[in-house]
């Protein structure tokens, strides 16, 4: 697979005052048509309101930062008004319609990563707005407007015209937008920062995974997700998916050292990354990582609902499910040598405390 696995920052595609609109381009990051996937940030200032819009990708959102309310609107659904803190992932399926505010003073950060086997361009998401300059009703005649709305040209006008902005805005101050709702985030949101660990390693890391266990709906996105914080120094065992999956992985803060080993054993990825790249390795190859001195976070998703891996050093790690005479015959080793391998590392998890 000779495609550039370099990790890359996103670029602006539209905005103004209320707030702006990022995303990572297939032509600079070759992965994400390779492996059908997307991926954008939205940033809204305070006031700033991303206009109601639907996709033609599933995809799961995670918040950056900043608090903000979100409108989701399944098909044939009522609206659920949730409210939205750091940390907070939601599982958007295809065809829900979505809208975002912002009435703090903090910037709202929104990361969008999903699948785009059903998108116009793959690699990339298209949003459909409902309302703007850009929204579907504007490319309809007033007659069609007008019966299938059933209000008078002058309404039609009205409706269609008044808005003149594209996908997002900045309100009025004391613009009242609709108050979310506690039960509202039940089934819809799940904050990876306040979940209980799936692993939690001490001067390692930690991890919380989103799946269909805490977050059903990813069923429905068809996408896995897990929130990895490693400490100063720490490494990340090698490891790779199992299930023919892909991991795209944004680094939400710090930075760190990143290798990835593909077919033959060719090291086809070895690069520092830091807060706010993007990179994705492709299925089945190998990915470690050791973070820098004040250690490092990402956030991932894997295509697939349910993921599976399987890590090459470590408590989990295949090494010790093969018999030491394997071992021996495959390194061409003395049993000696087999112990001393067998001896390291066969008691820890997947994150590895720096030497001391």
């Amino acid at each position: 697979m000779e495609v550039d696995l370099s990790p890359k920052l996103c670029k602006k595609v539209y905005g103004g005052d209320g707030g702006s609109y990022y995303a990572w381009s297939p032509a600079e990051l070759a992965m994400l048509k390779e492996g059908n996937i997307g991926a954008a940030k939205l940033a809204l200032e305070k006031n700033g309101f991303a206009l109601p819009r639907y996709s033609d990708s599933a995809k799961v959102a995670y918040v950056l930062q900043g608090n903000g309310v979100a409108g989701i609107v399944l098909p044939e659904k009522e609206e659920k008004v949730v409210a939205l803190k750091k940390g907070d992932a939601i599982a958007l399926p295809f065809g829900v319609v979505t809208w975002w505010y912002n009435k703090e003073d903090t910037e709202l950060v929104v990361l969008f990563m999903g699948d785009t086997s059903t998108a116009h361009k793959t690699g990339e998401f298209t949003d459909f707005f409902l309302t703007g300059s850009n929204g579907i009703f504007t490319g309809f005649s007033s007659e069609f407007v007008s019966r299938a709305w059933n209000v008078d040209d002058k309404t039609v006008k009205t409706l269609v015209g008044n808005q003149s902005a594209k996908g997002i805005v900045k309100l009025d101050g004391s613009f009242n937008m609709p108050e979310p709702k506690k039960e509202h985030r039940e089934g819809f949101v799940y904050n990876c920062e306040e979940a209980p660990l799936d692993v939690d390693i001490k001067d390692g890391g930690k991890v919380v995974v989103l799946n269909t266990k805490n977050l059903p709906l990813v069923a429905e996105v068809g996408l896995g997700a897990d929130l990895v914080r490693l400490d100063g120094k720490a490494m990340c065992s090698p490891g790779f998916s199992c299930d023919s999956a892909l991991q795209v992985t944004y680094i939400v803060s710090g930075s760190g050292r990143v290798q990835v080993v593909g077919v033959d054993g060719r090291r086809v990825l070895e690069t520092t990354v830091k807060a706010g790249h993007l990179f994705i390795v492709p299925r089945f190859f190998v990915v470690s990582k050791i973070c820098d001195p004040d250690g490092m976070s990402w956030f991932s998703i894997i295509t697939t609902p349910n993921p599976i891996f399987t890590h090459l050093a470590g408590r989990t790690s295949v090494w010790k499910a093969l018999s030491p005479q394997v071992l021996e015959a495959s390194f061409k080793v003395s049993p000696d040598v087999e112990q001393l391998f067998r001896s390291k590392r066969m008691n820890e998890e997947i994150f590895f405390p720096p030497p001391k």
